[in-house]
C-alpha cells in the first residue's frame, strides 16, 4: 500500500478553522485520533450550513455518511489551533466525497488528511436521492479535478 503525502493549503478550496479543547488530548499528549474524524464532520457540517444546504429544519432528503479514512503525518494537541481545508474530489449522482486536510496553527502542510463520503437519501426510506440541482452547484464550484 502507497501511502499519502500531506497536502499543502493550497490543494483545499475553502477553509474551517477550529480550536482545540483540553478533553482532545489522550494519554499520550496528543490529539486522539477520534477528534479528527469529529474536526472532518464539523468542518463539513459548517460548509453544509454556510452554503444553505443542510439545516435544523425537518427536510424530505437528508446525507448520510457512507465511508470515512485518515492518514495521520504529524501530532496535533491542546491548545493547537486547527484549520481544515475542504475539497470535493468527486460528486457521483447521489454521493459526495469529500476530502479534508487538517493543518496545525499557521503550518502549511497537513498534520492528517482524510476523506467523508456523504449519500444523498430520502429521508424516511434512506435509499440514495439524486443530488438536488441546487445542491450540485454549490458542491461543483468545490471541486478539484485533479486529485
Amino acid at each position: 500500500m502507497t501511502r499519502p503525502k500531506p497536502n499543502a493549503r493550497e490543494d483545499y478550496r475553502v477553509f474551517r478553522t477550529m480550536t482545540t479543547r483540553w478533553s482532545d488530548n489522550d494519554i499520550y499528549g496528543h490529539m486522539n485520533n477520534v477528534v479528527h474524524y469529529l474536526l472532518f464532520d464539523t468542518a463539513i457540517d459548517r460548509l453544509l450550513v454556510d452554503k444553505g444546504i443542510l439545516s435544523r429544519a425537518v427536510r424530505d432528503t437528508i446525507f448520510v455518511v457512507a465511508e470515512t479514512g485518515c492518514a495521520y503525518f504529524a501530532e496535533m494537541a491542546y491548545p493547537d489551533e486547527v484549520t481544515a481545508g475542504v475539497r470535493v474530489a468527486d460528486l457521483g449522482s447521489s454521493s459526495v466525497r469529500y476530502e479534508i486536510g487538517l493543518f496545525r496553527n499557521d503550518e502549511n502542510t497537513a498534520s492528517a488528511q482524510g476523506h467523508f463520503v456523504h449519500v444523498h437519501v430520502d429521508a424516511v426510506s434512506r435509499r440514495p436521492m439524486p443530488l438536488k440541482p441546487e445542491h450540485r452547484e454549490v458542491l461543483e464550484a468545490l471541486r478539484v479535478h485533479s486529485v
